[in-house]
């Protein structure tokens, strides 16, 4: 597009491009009065706002470098805005000045396509297409926000870009590295992908079902929402088994690709290594879900089931405090075996992390490597995430029931994830 854009008159090309923009712009107005019949507060659409940018190009090519005349019609267009705005208040009562902008808005993409790279000018004109039509989605999302939702924002915000960057770098303990920095890193990237798990939870799907339940639970925790899945299914009635298990199973897919994201964001070497694994791990996860999932429906056994809605907070600073808390424990615990015990003692500990939260254990592996080789760390991350998974098979069974339909489906999805985590792990040594 560029090179054909070389063969013609450079005015020509801009005055097409300002044309073309502010058309669009006027379009995206006249749709607006078309929804609304009867709408007669609108000053212009479609060929008015075409115009406005096409006045702004003449005047501003005529004085490109003192760009009097060009601020000259912007001062007279505002004059004429505002006077439109006037009557609109007076006699129709209507305070919106979304149109008023957007004019100007247009009158000023003739100096911006001329001045900026197009990247910057498209951006513009989508953003302003975007954000016209979206008025309605804003409305039905400011309806669905909780009281606390702008809270739980402002406090991401507040422990992403204000606590994090004011932290210092130095060693808390001597000799050991655990900085506040690290720590508190560690904290808002794991909080974060909570967050963004939430925000998909309570605005995207908002009446999901049990196996999407699953999906944007694992991005949180799979530990947390195995559980919560498992306890559900003592009440969901006859039927249910393979859908429970299989959202279980998805939340054990989700968990694969989310320390997948962790490890890339705190280590590419260690990525490097892990990310076939547990990719592969990922798919086979879902597969073996999608596999129980289409049996039980093939035997009739799977009916929409759909969650109630999850009020909890992702961001509760006591959850955070204890994720802090576990990843300095987790340091001087790593630090300590590594001194005394070597790399043994450390896969021995990566088998015992699985019993709890392996968050902090495998982000303290990323971030203080020290003497431990990339090999060592991957198998560490493998071992304990193959530990967890056992753990999760636990708290299934713990918590579905003795009694539970889910019990045999439980034990042959996760005993083949893990069988074939096992059969990955052997070839990894192997290799």
């Amino acid at each position: 597009m560029e090179e054909i854009f070389d063969y013609l008159p450079q005015e020509l090309v801009t005055f097409v491009l300002v044309t073309v923009f502010s058309l669009l712009i006027g379009l995206s107005q006249r749709r607006i009065s078309l929804k609304r019949e009867g709408e007669t507060t609108l000053f212009g659409t479609d060929r008015t706002f075409t115009f406005i940018g096409i006045l702004g190009y003449l005047l501003y090519i005529l004085d490109p470098t003192n760009m009097r005349l060009f601020m000259g019609g912007g001062l007279i267009l505002g004059l004429l805005l505002g006077l439109n705005y006037y009557i609109k208040q007076t006699q129709y009562h209507v305070f919106g000045i979304t149109t008023i902008i957007i004019a100007l808005i247009t009158y000023c993409l003739a100096p911006i396509v001329c001045t900026q790279p197009s990247w910057f000018y498209i951006t513009i004109v989508v953003v302003v297409l975007t954000l016209t039509e979206l008025k309605h989605t804003f409305t039905e999302l400011v309806q669905r926000m909780k009281s606390d939702d702008m809270i739980t924002l402002a406090k991401f915000l507040a422990i992403s870009g204000i606590i994090l960057p004011i932290l210092p770098h130095n060693n808390i303990i001597p000799g050991i590295n655990l900085t506040p920095y690290s720590i508190w890193l560690a904290t808002v990237v794991v909080s974060g992908v909570s967050y963004l798990s939430y925000l998909l939870k309570r605005y995207v799907f908002r009446e999901s079902g049990v196996l999407v339940s699953g999906i944007i639970g694992g991005m949180y925790s799979s530990t947390a929402t195995i559980s919560v899945l498992a306890r559900k299914s003592r009440t969901a009635g006859q039927g249910h088994a393979t859908e429970y298990v299989a959202a279980m199973l998805l939340a054990i897919s989700m968990m694969f690709l989310r320390f997948m994201i962790l490890i890339l964001i705190f280590s590419h070497l260690v990525f490097l290594q892990i990310y076939p694994y547990l990719l592969i791990m990922a798919l086979v996860s879902g597969a073996i879900a999608w596999f129980i999932y289409i049996k039980g429906k093939k035997r009739g056994d799977i009916t929409i089931v759909n969650e109630e809605e999850d009020s909890s907070n992702p961001l509760e600073f006591k959850v955070a405090l204890i994720f802090a808390i576990l990843f300095v424990v987790f340091t001087l615990i790593t630090h300590f075996v590594v001194l005394y015990l070597g790399v043994g003692g450390l896969k021995v500990l990566s088998f015992v992390a699985g019993f709890s939260d392996i968050t902090p254990f495998i982000l303290n592996l990323l971030q203080n490597p020290g003497s431990i080789t990339i090999g060592v760390i991957t198998a560490c991350c493998m071992q304990a995430i193959i530990s967890n998974v056992a753990v999760n098979l636990f708290y299934a069974l713990f918590f579905s029931g003795r009694k539970s339909e889910l019990r045999p489906y439980l034990i042959g999805g996760f005993g083949s994830v893990m069988v074939v985590f096992a059969v990955l792990l052997t070839v990894f040594y192997l290799v």
